[in-house]
């Protein structure tokens, strides 16, 4: 089966309770080769943190909307978002010189089909540009974070050209993104150099 065309625009506030439906399926359901349910339990996220990021400056996050005759139906089959503002509050950095990629999800009857890297590939296209008007060093990254678990979601990021930083933090416990079901659960940084994809 053919990949459909995938058309990405800003997400608005409106579309807050779809793309909760989205992420929480994608990552925390039993379906799809990208859920985290037997690592992670408990939501994904909430609409007050969806919400924020929305509306938050140079935060972007872009959606991926299911279009039935030409209108839009109100469902999300795919997002993701590119942080430039994490740059802004790191401790040792003195240039805005990277861009965070995250929130990143495909509705799993179309996963394996294509979609994933057609919306990789646009959210890396958007940071790029952005990204070379702002650096002056040619140091400028894309930086992400997966869960240390995870060997094939790995595999799949350094078949785009990501590798591992050697950086990683635990798991956040605060509730806000669920509940660890393992020990010793860590969130491993990946990064990607800007001139990696061509700029």
């Amino acid at each position: 089966m053919p990949s459909p065309n995938v058309f990405l625009r800003q997400a608005t506030l409106e579309d807050s309770e779809a793309l909760l439906r989205l992420l929480n399926q994608c990552y925390r359901d039993d379906v799809g080769w990208t859920n985290e349910a037997h690592l992670v339990g408990g939501i994904r996220t909430t609409v007050a943190e969806i919400e924020k990021v929305i509306n938050t400056p140079r935060h972007y996050l872009f959606v991926f909307p299911q279009v039935t005759e030409g209108k839009e139906t109100g469902d999300i089959l795919g997002c993701i978002a590119v942080d430039f503002g994490q740059a802004d509050n790191r401790e040792h950095s003195s240039q805005n010189n990277d861009a965070y990629i995250g929130m990143f999800a495909v509705h799993c009857d179309l996963q394996g089909r294509g979609v994933g890297n057609q919306i990789l590939q646009a959210a890396e296209t958007f940071a790029g540009r952005h990204l070379k008007s702002e650096d002056t060093q040619g140091n400028a990254r894309l930086t992400m974070s997966i869960l240390s678990q995870r060997p094939e979601l790995l595999a799949y990021y350094q078949r785009r050209g990501y590798v591992l930083t050697g950086k990683s933090m635990p798991f956040p416990v605060d509730g806000n993104n669920g509940e660890p079901k393992v020990e010793g659960l860590q969130l491993l940084e990946l990064e990607k150099r800007l001139s990696a994809i061509g700029y």
